[in-house]
């Protein structure tokens, strides 16, 4: 037997409109999150490769123990973790954003 006195959360809406919408903000989320990432690894990648290629070229250390293969995993290493840590958290920030605007869009 169903209770009628019972309210839903307006967050819990399951109309076709609303998981259109949900969906939309979840793309936009993600792609948010790409974009930055991105940027993010390109910044990281410069800013690595610049040092491993000339510590690599000047000092007698890294010339011997540092070949192309070194160099490049050093490079892709930090410009990989950049990417997935910018994107992970604009992806949380703007979910966490959108998830405010709903609660405060539903309240008035």
């Amino acid at each position: 037997m169903a209770n009628n006195n019972v309210t839903g959360s307006p967050l819990e809406k399951t109309s076709l409109a609303s998981l259109d919408q949900r969906l939309a903000m979840a793309k936009r989320c993600s792609r948010e999150g790409v974009i930055a990432g991105a940027k993010a690894a390109v910044l990281a990648g410069i800013a690595t490769a610049i040092p491993t290629l000339a510590s690599a070229r000047m000092l007698p250390w890294a010339r011997t123990n540092f070949n192309h293969s070194a160099q490049a995993l050093i490079i892709s290493t930090v410009a990989g973790a950049a990417y997935f840590i910018v994107a992970d958290k604009t992806v949380l920030a703007t979910a966490r954003r959108n998830s405010f605007e709903q609660v405060h869009n539903t309240e008035a």
